[in-house]
């Protein structure tokens, strides 16, 4: 299985310290967040990836290399100006080729098994969600058995891991948009599962959440 780590934002609400520093360089534990989730990949099996680049997009590329370094093989696609997540799967394609594939947004951590995901059986999309976290306390998904709703109660928070079939875009046009409406629609027809992951999990969107997963780090957690 082939993943694509999302690294072209902006990362408007960590300004200003990714006004010269792209987000996923930013650094927890003495290494650069797109880092620590390379090598989750990597550890559980999954060598081949993905990165988009948007702003300083150059500076991601110069750190990871050719992902050799990590045990990991990565290509790049560079988008110039964000594509928004997916715009920018969309752009990706050719790379990703036509089996299912992983996506992960370059902003979370989390101590997800990646591995477990490999020999998945999907329609279009299956999904991890997490228990809803202070700052998204109204959710994004229902879940019942394993099928995801665009709806339901009790709702839960989409964790920025996924898996997705080349045929989801498949009526897309290159360019900016987002991913969430296709998802939905996919849900419509029942061919969304998931499932909820209540391990460690965190999304990295502020100053202060950067901060406390590197005190995380700090206090020896893996």
């Amino acid at each position: 299985m082939k993943a694509m780590i999302l690294a072209a934002g902006r990362g408007e609400r960590m300004r200003p310290l990714t006004d010269h520093t792209p987000k996923p360089l930013l650094q927890a534990g003495g290494r650069p967040l797109i880092e620590h989730l390379v090598a989750a990949l990597v550890s559980g099996g999954i060598t081949d990836v993905v990165v988009n680049t948007a702003h300083l997009g150059d500076q991601v590329a110069a750190v990871l290399g050719d992902g050799s370094r990590l045990g990991a093989s990565i290509q790049y696609s560079p988008e110039g100006e964000a594509l928004e997540t997916g715009g920018g799967i969309h752009r990706a394609l050719p790379v990703l080729g036509e089996e299912p594939f992983l996506v992960v947004n370059g902003d979370i951590a989390t101590d997800f098994p990646f591995g477990t995901l490999t020999q998945l059986s999907i329609e279009m999309a299956h999904l991890i969600l997490v228990p809803n976290p202070e700052h998204h306390p109204s959710g994004d998904f229902g879940l019942r058995g394993t099928c995801v709703l665009d709806g339901g109660d009790p709702r839960y928070t989409f964790g920025g891991i996924g898996v997705y079939h080349p045929d989801l875009f498949r009526d897309c046009s290159p360019g900016r948009f987002p991913l969430a409406p296709l998802l939905r629609s996919a849900m419509a027809e029942k061919s969304v599962s998931g499932q909820l992951y209540q391990g460690f999990w965190m999304d990295i969107g502020t100053v202060e959440r950067l901060q406390a997963f590197d005190d995380y780090l700090s206090a020896g957690q893996p």
